[in-house]
């Protein structure tokens, strides 16, 4: 099992990841709130990287089924629904929604990777479920971390080397890491005893304090509270598919 880590996703394109299996991780905010959307009952998230395209999709589908989530400089966006704060995405607000979603970084990592063989949005909150995917494919896969602006983020690859170390406790011996990846490793073996800590000190998480959005560092920094896998399929993210009779069926939750 080969492992990459990218830092950022600007150093890539999306004909790089194409086939490939890939994990997104954007911890502040997206991979939180995608997570939290699809626990609480959304039905898909339309992932965009711009606010123009989020426009044009949403006026082209009919309906009160459909919501426009996402943020700008870390606030919600103007005509938008709802921002990029997993504490807005409740059962009440989402259950039964398909939401058209735009954030500044973690839309671009995923749309960057939409043409990969299988993808998975991965954050502390579904940490466990997403090693429990992986090492159940047990095949190569790149870690893409949505960073700040094209900028390295320490919480992205902090959970990344989470990641790594806990697929690892069963597997390492047939893991072969890249040097980034050994990097991302070394981070979390440094950083990630005190996850709120580190948040809080990081330069985006300082950021969203500033703007008022404390408690979500708090939400975001919750390990397995978030018990879903959120899976790109057929350009949409929607629960992780599962195999029935040999067709493929979109997970459920109970909430």
């Amino acid at each position: 099992m080969r492992v990459d880590f990218y830092f950022t996703p600007h150093r890539n394109d999306e004909l790089s990841l194409r086939d490939k299996n890939v994990v997104v991780i954007d911890v502040l905010r997206s991979s939180t709130t995608i997570a939290t959307a699809l626990y609480h009952g959304a039905r898909e998230i339309i992932s965009v990287s711009t606010i123009e395209r989020a426009v044009k999709i949403s006026d082209s589908l009919s309906g009160n089924a459909i919501l426009r989530g996402g943020e700008r400089n870390g606030k919600m966006i103007e005509g938008f629904s709802l921002g990029n704060s997993p504490a807005e995405y409740t059962e009440e607000k989402v259950k039964g929604k398909s939401i058209i979603f735009c954030s500044t970084n973690g839309s671009y990592a995923i749309e960057n990777a939409r043409y990969a063989r299988q993808l998975i949005v991965c954050g502390f909150v579904n940490i466990s479920v997403a090693v429990a995917f992986l090492r159940e494919e047990h095949t190569d896969f790149v870690i893409v971390c949505a960073g700040d602006n094209g900028l390295f983020s320490m919480e992205d690859t902090v959970c990344g080397g989470m990641l790594l170390h806990q697929l690892g406790k069963d597997t390492m011996h047939t893991m072969i890491l890249s040097d980034s990846a050994l990097a991302a490793l070394a981070l979390y073996k440094s950083f990630g005893k005190n996850l709120l800590g580190m948040i809080k000190n990081s330069e985006h998480g300082r950021f969203l304090s500033e703007i008022g959005f404390d408690d979500d560092l708090a939400f975001c920094a919750g390990r397995d509270t978030i018990p879903v896998v959120p899976q790109l399929i057929e350009n949409v993210i929607k629960l992780k598919a599962e195999l029935n009779n040999g067709e493929l069926r979109t997970a459920q939750v109970s909430v």
